[in-house]
């Protein structure tokens, strides 16, 4: 087999699969057994859910490392390198790292066609399995009962929460999401869940593979105070645990309530100081990360968030609500042709004063006609530009001090500030 670098795996990966998306278990697992893999780690948590995925297993990694423990996270969409997607101890893996792995899965693989979602789990799989770690945290890609990463049995199961997204795959009823979510459930072993209103589908699944179900409002739950929020919850035993005056987080509190309720099923420590530690220094690229430019003379705040559908939307809505400012919000917007555009704009549309669209660099980027006509008929002010850049340049010029620009609405749109700012910097 030739040796190929990093770059050169991706785009063979591109074109090993006739579909983007191939949705079953059986190849994966006739290639998983082919590798030989061991376990892959002593504890296996997997997250699913519509959004907050990344930042709940962010969460998780931070609290378990906290301990003193050695931790894998499998997550996806990157940002702006492959390597993103596989983290060990907080480390993204090295080009050098993913490449043996890949070449392991494809030598294992023999006639198997596999999707690039499928090569890149089991690689990661790979990595983790051959790192002897203590806990590996897996983020499903889509849906859950035919992710590639369920082929694994999680110790403990994760729902952050369940929206429509994905509507072709996943059905178009939250009772359908919630099945196909609900497929990472394993008998005997602990689910949790964050949705204050779970689909009776998510509940009856739980119940027929005797899965003990944790809900938020019942078994666990956050109050939010001025300047701090109270977390309670049920350890391992069922008996009642509190985590107090916890300082406010850039990050959803919910899917850190939703990490502590996971983490106090592992049967760790459970010692404040270092839980509330953990906490306080998890960040997230993409995340309501704020970003401080220079322009021309003046200071200028940015705010970078990969909302892209209506849920992640109206919860980046109430953060802006919670946070006013002196000034007017501008945004910039990028989305993907298959999203749900107008229940984006339905949730963004009354805290912006000033809108700048674009296409994304892909071919399932929204036309910025489409984006255009939609704020138009919602009388906004927008203008539309060529890229990215162009339009966070174009804000930039409008921006006063006082002024926040919101860049948002795909992955792609965040990546493309991010490197924009780097470019920059």
């Amino acid at each position: 087999m030739a040796t190929r670098n990093l770059k050169q795996w991706l785009s063979y990966l591109e074109q090993l699969h006739p579909n983007e998306i191939d949705m079953g278990l059986a190849r994966v697992q006739d290639a998983a057994q082919r590798l030989k893999l061991p376990r892959i780690a002593n504890k296996i948590i997997t997250v699913t859910g519509t959004n907050g995925k990344g930042s709940t297993c962010a969460f998780l990694a931070s609290l378990v490392a906290q301990q003193g423990l050695t931790v894998g996270v499998y997550s996806s969409p990157h940002l702006l390198q492959y390597n993103e997607r596989v983290r060990i101890n907080g480390h993204d893996v090295s080009d050098e790292q993913l490449c043996e792995a890949f070449t392991a899965v494809e030598q294992a693989r023999g006639a198997t066609s596999l999707t690039y979602f499928e090569m890149g789990t089991l690689a990661a799989f790979w990595l983790f399995a051959h790192s002897a770690l203590d806990v590996v945290i897996l983020e499903v890609g889509l849906g859950g009962r035919l992710d590639a990463v369920n082929i694994v049995d999680a110790d403990v199961a994760v729902v952050t929460n369940i929206g429509l997204d994905h509507n072709d795959w996943l059905g178009d009823t939250r009772d359908s999401v919630a099945y196909e979510k609900s497929g990472i459930f394993r008998t005997g072993h602990p689910a949790v869940c964050g949705d204050l209103d779970p689909p009776e589908q998510l509940l009856t699944q739980a119940a027929r593979l005797i899965t003990p179900l944790l809900l938020r409002g019942r078994d666990f739950d956050l109050a939010e105070t001025e300047h701090c929020w109270h977390w309670r919850g049920l350890d391992k035993q069922g008996q009642a645990l509190q985590l107090q005056n916890i300082p406010l987080l850039s990050l959803p509190l919910e899917n850190a309530a939703l990490a502590l309720q996971v983490y106090a099923l592992l049967d760790l420590s459970w010692q404040p100081e270092q839980l509330l530690q953990a906490l306080s220094t998890t960040r997230m690229q993409g995340r309501l990360q704020e970003v401080h430019i220079d322009w021309q003379g003046r200071s200028l705040r940015l705010l970078l968030d990969v909302a892209h559908n209506p849920h992640a939307a109206h919860y980046l809505a109430q953060r802006l609500k919670s946070q006013p400012i002196a000034g007017q919000r501008l945004a910039v917007l990028g989305m993907l042709d298959d999203k749900d555009l107008s229940g984006v704009l339905d949730a963004m549309h009354a805290p912006i004063s000033d809108w700048a669209v674009a296409a994304l660099p892909s071919p399932r980027s929204c036309k910025i006609e489409r984006l255009e006509l939609a704020l138009q008929q919602r009388q906004a002010r927008v203008t539309a530009y060529a890229s990215i850049a162009q339009a966070i340049e174009a804000q930039c010029a409008k921006a006063g001090t006082n002024d926040q620009i919101i860049i948002f609405g795909s992955f792609f749109t965040v990546a493309e500030a991010l490197k924009w700012c780097a470019a920059r910097a």
